[in-house]
């Protein structure tokens, strides 16, 4: 897993490449809106069809889950698909593996848990190429559910729903390292993680929290312009002007009071700026200098 001062000398870079997080069960049959909104970024034709490695090692299944997004992207066109089953350290060393990596255009990280990707890549040659090729290049990050959750520094890896503003109950520990001060958690709306991700704005408001919704994703740029993808709704927190928590008062298990942390919604078009900390209507986003438009 990553240091500390690894992940901060990335997190003060501004990235080349593009971050796309999806929330989980992104539609794949009726409109695969956000697996071809990702294939387009790449700006290939059918002539040159965007290059996709699938890593699926956060999944237990990872043969289905490689046979199902073959068949997915087989029918968008523009887009080749190339799966990785990196399943134990010693495969996140092959340097045929991470040759692979170099030639992409698009990196993918299925879902599944989230430290299968962070005890499995982290540190590894496979992750650092990842993590160069983001920072370095233009190159797209893309990963669904866990391989959304694992892309920040920081990353929450346990915690029921029912559970959370009880203090204790939430667990985070070191991503991959692709994007700093902010949480991401998937499947938000339909498995009700709100209170989840408050909680841990309120243990680190200097972080913002971003709530991913089924079938819905975002596209970070420049490490910093967020933009909606997809049919549903991102939350985002943002604990910047929390004035009170009683945390530091109450015992493990024991419920959690905050006052004043910051809830928005934004839906397909529209954005907010990490950096700036400002929601961003469909207009200011045209306004901005951005390769996802």
């Amino acid at each position: 897993m990553m240091s500390d001062g690894e992940a901060g000398a990335h997190s003060v870079r501004v990235p080349k490449g593009l971050l796309v997080a999806v929330g989980g069960n992104e539609d794949k049959e009726d409109n695969p809106s956000i697996l071809k909104r990702m294939v387009s970024l790449v700006g290939k034709g059918s002539d040159s069809p965007a290059k996709i490695e699938l890593i699926t090692t956060a999944s237990e299944i990872p043969d289905k889950v490689g046979e199902m997004y073959q068949e997915v992207f087989s029918k968008i066109e523009g887009a080749s698909l190339g799966v990785m089953h990196i399943k134990d350290r010693e495969e996140a060393h092959d340097p045929t593996l991470v040759d692979r990596i170099k030639t992409a255009d698009i990196i993918f990280f299925s879902g599944g848990d989230q430290l299968r990707i962070t005890s499995i890549l982290g540190g590894s040659p496979m992750l650092k190429e990842v993590r160069r090729r983001y920072f370095e290049e233009f190159c797209i990050i893309a990963g669904t559910s866990a391989g959304a959750s694992a892309m920040p520094e920081t990353m929450i890896y346990g915690g029921e729903s029912s559970e959370a503003l009880l203090k204790g109950t939430v667990h985070m520990t070191g991503g991959i390292g692709l994007i700093g001060r902010v949480i991401i958690d998937s499947h938000f709306i339909k498995r009700g993680r709100f209170s989840r991700l408050m909680q841990i704005v309120s243990l680190n408001p200097g972080h913002i929290g971003l709530g991913l919704g089924e079938d819905t994703g975002i596209v970070i740029e420049k490490g910093r312009f967020i933009k909606a993808i997809g049919s549903g709704l991102v939350v985002i927190f943002d604990g910047q002007d929390l004035r009170y928590t009683n945390v530091t008062r109450v015992s493990e298990g024991e419920a959690i009071a905050i006052e004043n942390i910051r809830v928005h919604t934004i839906v397909r078009g529209y954005g907010y700026d990490l950096k700036e900390r400002r929601y961003l209507k469909p207009t200011d986003m045209e306004c901005l200098d951005l390769a996802c438009k």
